[in-house]
This record gives C-alpha cells, structure tokens and sequence, in this order.
C-alpha cells in the first residue's frame, strides 16, 4: 500500500508550533517512505475562521521548508481540497447512512438539548448522552418534531462495540461504545461535524497513516465508527505526545513565557532551517548523538518506532542553541540579508554604508542567536552613555594604567584613517610607550573604549564605533 498522509489545519488561527510539528512529522514520513504529503483545509468552522488564516498557514509552512504534493494551489487527483467545496460530497454519505438506518434526524432546539444535560448532570448520571428522543418518536410527537423543518442528523450509537486500535506511539487503544453517545454528523445548516468529514475526506483521498495530537485520541472511536458503517478500512493512527513548557505544563496559547507562533520566529530572524531541526525533535529521536541535521538527513532517519511515548519539552536553550548553530554556517551576505529588516527598522543604517552594515554584522557573527539580536548587541555596544561595573573599573585604577591609556589617546588621536589596522598599530605603539604589554596593555585599552573586558575583535569594533566616539570615551575615563 502506498503512504498517503495528510496535514489538515482549520484556517481559525496561525501556524502553532504544536500544529507545525503535525505537519512536519506527517512530512518526513511521506518523505521517507517514498509517499505523498496533502494539505487539505478544513474550513467548516465558519464563526471562528480568521482572515488570512489560511494564506499565513500556507506561508510559513513553506517557510519551514514543508512543501506538498497535493493540494488546492498545486493540483491533484482527490480534491476539492477545502472542506466548504465537498458539502454535496458529505451529504451524499450523510444521506446513506439515513437509508441504512445508521444514522437520525434530530430535530431538538440547542434549548431543549441543554435542558436534557442538565437534568442527566443534576441527577449524576455517569455517561450524560443525547436520549434518542427524535430517533424514538412516533405518531403525533414525530409529526410535531417534523414540523419544526430544520434538523441535525446524528449517528445512531452501535450498542456493545468495542473500538481497538493499534497505535504507533501507544499501542493498543480501546473504547467502549457505551462511552459514546449519538453524536452530530451533520449540523443543521448543513455543514458536517469534523468527527464525520475528516472520515469522508480520508478515505476518498486514500490517506494510509494519520499523524496527530494526542488531544485527537477520544475522537477516534467516532471516527471508526464511520469508517464501520461503510465498511471502509481503516488507517494507521498515530497520536504524539504533548509539547510541554519548561514547567512540564501543557504549552498552549495562553502561555506567554514561551513563543509559539512560526511567524513570530520569523519576524525575529530565526533560520528556517534551524527551526525545521528544532521541532523534528519535539518528540522523536533521531537514534543517534548529533542533533543539527538537515533536511534531507532528517528525512532519511524519519523513524515512527522512536516517536517519544512521554511528552516533549519545549527548550528554549536548546532552539537557541539550534539556531546559533546554523547562523554560524552563514556567509556574510547572507547574515547580512537575515539582519538588515531589523538593521533598517531600528534606524540603526541611517548614514551608514553598505561596507558598515557589512562590517557590523560581521563583528558580531559569533555572537548572534537570531537576527534581530544583532539591534540590541549594537545598542549594547554602541551607547553614547558608557558605564564601568565595579570590575572593569578596579581594573583601570591599577598603577600604570592611566598612562598606558594616554598613550593609547595620543596615537589614536594621530591617526589619519580611522582602520582596524591603524587601531592596531597604536595599540603596539602605546604598549611600547607606557612599558605595557600583554594582559596590562590590551584589556586597559578594550575597557576604557567599550566599558567591556570581553567582546569582539577590538580594533575591528573601534573602527566601528568612530574616532570621535573612541577617543571621547578614554579622555572621559582617564
């Protein structure tokens, strides 16, 4: 059997981290077993699709480096791939499974159904479920029922079946079907409920596995329920363990300790890449120690034996780690690109050149974790107000060391050009001239210019920061 998969998201939000990584894993499977990778857009829940939700879904899932094989832009043979463009598809089954007897009209107002749970909750009833009541009327209840028009339909409940599946993450799962009461298949406004049109989708597109969260596990009874009565085989399920905080709760959207949304990484100048690596590891273990692995090396590991049966933290040390990794691969050019938005937005660019720009990012290459960092290393680095912590500042009060910044001034000030490799030169022209050297020459000279006693290569930032600022900075210390 060829592996079919799917990522279906609901265009009621933006792309999650959690719902990246359903993506991604659906992904690397179709990739690693030779098969296709369908985006599919269920857009049925019409009171809570956001605008632009599906266009930002679509976007940032191509971000990551997540492309597919089938879907409603590039084509294919299963479609229509939104769920609001397959209604008659849905009624046509709804309408068999009526005829079979399989499923009820339920005429019942929302009022009357919340009147029914509350009596079953008052009376502490174990399994509160819908009473049939529309399914079981006759004669002039029935033609009352009736009259009202407008109608759900609910599937009629198999009496004493057992629903077993074999997961791959959990193994074998079982429900009752006591434990399910009639449920809604078709709305009144004749749009489906998802239990039921993710079923019907499924099983026309040929979809062999289903990679999802853990949370979609109490739908599944319902769901082989569906695929029962039309006698349908069923795919390979595959529940994922939660993505927990550093806090071991559940990561949701409320947490706002923790970034999750894909276009906010973007929008702070997270590498792609790095964040495909990442959330590959939210979960599964690629069996070996290295964990920077490309794209192509993570597809070719892709194992579902070794998706994790425990849930999966979410390590912001670990994504920065990640990150710095890959932004050290970078070219200048291209570390240029990843900082200039932030660059510009900061204002930080205005009079400066191109060969500037080039030469900041640069400096700080080694020390990015992402791309807008490089606004706030600069503000760091480049603040007209440079104040000593208690250190820095016992350091300088040693003996010698004023004279050795003075004679640091002197040639500094003498300097016709302003290079990294002038800087150079005045540091061993001062060293000579105060008796310094080593230790006691380089760090009074780092120090009394960037209020530092580590940092990038010194005489490329002082280039940097200018001869005005440089020399202004040692006569204020001195």
């Amino acid at each position: 059997m060829s592996v079919r998969v799917r990522y279906a998201p609901s265009p009621t939000g933006f792309l999650h981290i959690g719902n990246a990584r359903t993506a991604l894993y659906n992904y690397l499977f179709a990739k690693n077993q030779g098969g296709e990778f369908i985006l599919r857009i269920e857009d049925t829940d019409l009171e809570r699709n956001v605008e632009g939700g599906e266009e930002s879904q679509m976007n940032f899932l191509r971000w990551l480096g997540i492309e597919w094989d089938e879907s409603f832009d590039v084509g294919g043979d299963y479609g229509p791939y939104r769920q609001l463009e397959r209604l008659d598809i849905y009624k046509k089954y709804v309408d068999e499974l009526l005829e079979k007897g399989l499923a009820y009209k339920c005429y019942c107002t929302s009022e009357e159904l919340e009147a029914e749970r509350e009596a079953l909750s008052d009376n502490k009833f174990d399994n509160i479920h819908y009473s049939r009541r529309c399914m079981n009327a006759t004669g002039a209840d029935l033609s009352e029922l009736e009259a009202r028009g407008e109608y759900s339909v609910r599937m009629k409940v198999p009496a004493g079946e057992t629903y077993t599946f074999n997961d791959i993450v959990r193994g074998e799962v079982t429900f009752q079907s006591e434990d399910v009461g009639d449920w809604v298949i078709l709305k009144s406004n004749g749009i489906p409920t998802y239990n039921f049109a993710c079923v019907i989708d499924d099983h026309l597109m040929e979809i062999s596995h289903i990679f999802r969260g853990e949370e979609h596990i109490t739908n599944t009874p319902k769901q082989m329920m569906v695929y029962r009565a039309f006698g349908w085989d069923i795919p390979t399920f595959a529940h994922m363990t939660l993505i927990v905080n550093e806090q071991g709760k559940k990561l949701s959207k409320r947490d706002k300790d923790t970034i999750q949304f894909i276009e906010q990484y973007a929008n702070m100048g997270y590498l792609p890449e790095a964040m495909f690596n990442f959330i590959s590891l939210l979960g599964w273990s690629p069996g070996i120690e290295e964990e920077i692995l490309d794209h192509d090396r993570l597809v070719e590991l892709f194992d579902v034996n070794r998706l994790s049966k425990s849930p999966s933290t979410f390590d912001k040390n670990k994504l920065t780690f990640i990150n710095e990794r890959y932004i050290k691969d970078l070219s200048t050019e291209e570390l240029l690109e990843l900082c200039m938005p932030h660059l510009v937005s900061a204002g930080i660019l205005e009079g400066q050149t191109h060969e500037w720009a080039t030469e900041l990012v640069t400096l700080f290459h080694d020390r990015l974790s992402y791309g807008a960092e490089i606004v706030d290393l600069y503000d760091e680095f480049f603040s007209d107000e440079m104040e000593l912590g208690e250190e820095e500042a016992a350091f300088i009060a040693q003996e010698g060391v004023s004279d050795t910044l003075k004679a640091f001034k002197d040639e500094l000030a003498g300097l016709d050009e302003f290079t990294a490799e002038g800087i150079q030169a005045s540091i061993k022209a001062a060293g000579k001239k105060a008796g310094a050297k080593g230790k006691m020459l380089f760090m009074p000279c780092r120090i009394a210019t960037t209020g530092q006693m580590h940092g990038p290569d010194l005489p490329k930032a002082l280039a940097l920061l200018g001869k005005d600022t440089v020399v202004g900075r040692i006569e204020k210390v001195i």
